[in-house]
Order: C-alpha cells, then sequence, then structure tokens
C-alpha cells in the first residue's frame, strides 16, 4: 500500500493527545464538550454523535494541515469521506419510530429530526461543513467497522478516487445505546485519522506519521496474526488488539511485544476502535516507538477479525 497517516483527531473524555492513549486514561473524566471546543454554531439540532464528529474532524484535519483559517487548503474534490459508527444515530431513529407507532403517522416527527434519522448523517455532514466532495462512505458493519473504514480508505486513494481521506469513527453513549448493546460504559467520544496517498502528501509537504503498510480480514485472530506476519513471520513490536490468553499466547506475538487493549480502558467502542488503534499507534511512534505495529479488532469467525499493520514514518 502507498499510503499514510497524516493528522489525528481525538474527542475522548480524558484524552488530548494520541501519546495519552498509551497510558491509563483517569477515571472520571469529563465528557468531550463540542461546542467548547468549536463553537456552538453548526451544532444545534444536530445528535450526539455528530457534535463529536464534527469536534474531531476539526482538529483531524487541521492537523494534517488540510484546515486553515481561510477553511480548506486542498481541492475539496481530493479529500474523501469515511465514517464508521454503529450506534450514532440510533436514538433519533428510535425515537422517530416510537412517534410514528404512537400516532399512526410521520406527521408528528420533529422536521428537525427527519435529517438525522438517515443512516449516513454523520458522513454527510462532515462533507457539507467542510466542503469535502470527494467519495463519501458509511461504514456500520459491527466490531470491524473503524478498520474497515482505514483499509476503504487506503484502497481509496490508492486507486486514485481521492488524494486523501477522513477516516472518523464515533458511538455515543445513551440510553438507547446501552439498551442495545447490554453495556453499562460507551465509549461517548470519536476518534479519526487522515489517511493520504504518500505522494499526495510529499507534495504538500505533509509529515507522514504512520504508514499502512497492509489490511487483511480473517476467520480469527491468530489467523489474522498470520498473514499480517507475511511470509517472514516477523512479530510486531507492539500491537493494540483483543486482550486475554488467546492473543497473548499467540506465537506470533512474543512475550516483549509492547500490548495495548484500547477497549478496556474506554468500554464499549464499536466502531471506534479500530481508528482509536490507528490514533494510538501514532502516538507510539511520537513516542519513540519503532518497528511494526498490529491493530486488530473484531470476533472471531465468519471472517469477522480485522487487521491492519503499520509501520513507523519513513518505512516503506
Amino acid at each position: 500500500m502507498s499510503a499514510v497517516l497524516t493528522g489525528v483527531g481525538l474527542a475522548l473524555p480524558g484524552v488530548a493527545t494520541p501519546k495519552d492513549l498509551l497510558a491509563p486514561v483517569p477515571g472520571g473524566a469529563e465528557p468531550v464538550d463540542p461546542a467548547a471546543r468549536i463553537g456552538k454554531k453548526g451544532l444545534r439540532f444536530k445528535d450526539r454523535a455528530t457534535q463529536l464528529a464534527l469536534a474531531c474532524a476539526d482538529e483531524a484535519l487541521a492537523d494534517a494541515g488540510l484546515l486553515g483559517p481561510e477553511g480548506l487548503t486542498v481541492p475539496g474534490e481530493t479529500v474523501a469521506v469515511l465514517v464508521a459508527s454503529n450506534y450514532g444515530n440510533v436514538d433519533t431513529v428510535c425515537s422517530v419510530v416510537d412517534t410514528i407507532a404512537a400516532e399512526g403517522t410521520a406527521g408528528g416527527v420533529s422536521p428537525m429530526d427527519t435529517p438525522n434519522a438517515s443512516s449516513n448523517v454523520i458522513a454527510s455532514t462532515l462533507a457539507i461543513k467542510y466542503g469535502l466532495r470527494g467519495p463519501n462512505l458509511m461504514v456500520c458493519n459491527g466490531a470491524t467497522s473503524g478498520l474497515d473504514a482505514v483499509r476503504w480508505a487506503a484502497a481509496l486513494v490508492g486507486a486514485r478516487r481521492a488524494d486523501r481521506a477522513l477516516v472518523l469513527a464515533v458511538e455515543p453513549d445513551n440510553e438507547m445505546v446501552r439498551r442495545l448493546t447490554g453495556a453499562d460504559r460507551i465509549v461517548d467520544g470519536a476518534a479519526a485519522v487522515v489517511v493520504e496517498r504518500r505522494a499526495a502528501a510529499a507534495v504538500r509537504g505533509a509529515e507522514a506519521r504512520a504508514v499502512v503498510s497492509s489490511a487483511v480480514r480473517a476467520g480469527s485472530v491468530e489467523a489474522c496474526l498470520e498473514r499480517l506476519a507475511g511470509d517472514d513471520r516477523t512479530p510486531p513490536a507492539a500491537w493494540f488488539g483483543p486482550g486475554g490468553e488467546r492473543g497473548a499466547d499467540s506465537s506470533l506475538l512474543p512475550s516483549g511485544t509492547v500490548h495495548h487493549t484500547l477497549a478496556d480502558t474506554f468500554g464499549e467502542a464499536s466502531a471506534v476502535l479500530g481508528v482509536l488503534q490507528c490514533a494510538g499507534t501514532i502516538g507510539w511512534y511520537a513516542d519513540g516507538g519503532a518497528g511494526p505495529v498490529y491493530a486488530l479488532a473484531g470476533r472471531d469467525g465468519d471472517d469477522a477479525t480485522a487487521g491492519l499493520a503499520l509501520l513507523a514514518p519513513g518505512r516503506s
């Protein structure tokens, strides 16, 4: 792959920079206030997930040098948008359904809720807000959604459908999400990275924060690790993946491998996990880490585990 990560944005309680993801996040951190970060303009009537996404996207685009005081620094058609979220607007959808069921007609649905009931509302809102006119995709396919979005972004820029892509994942914490997931703690946050074709990044002098080496899908954690390791079976220097003995005991992950389990830190992360792992990798390299990093998300069975291998800046 010829893609690099050139920007990162985070909208998570207790987290200010990618390096913060490498250490335990303090308990009891205040929820992210999007209005305090980017102002109230444009947030009215937006659901929680979209507000978090806007705050996160603003940071990622600026960090990559794509957003300045006057707006985008590159043509809008060169920037794609890929958003991963499994529960982003579920509270709005359920509210609309309940209203229709109670009244027997859609007439009682607020016109302010109607746009938010669309599954791609987050991705389309980001495109409209920042003038991003490249391909636009919403990924809602379970635990692998975040890494799948990064994988598709790398394929998209590699195919020259766009020069770069904003990849963002977000999940809100509300009563409906807790009811559907059965979890008592939801991430209530967003993470974003900018995936850019290496040549396009070089033209504008953008700093590569990590290199996307390969992306795979497999039916188990072990199979995913084997495919990422390749024929030379070189183990990673660090990995962000499932906790537990299955991963820790793998022959492809020796005892010296640095292991970060972000899911344990933030609770139910769902679609956010994969993009959060990429942000954590950027933090690891910024903190002096070197060597390949593996990110894994999903579950065993039915090709439901996704993996991504990243390399340090400057590596091919």
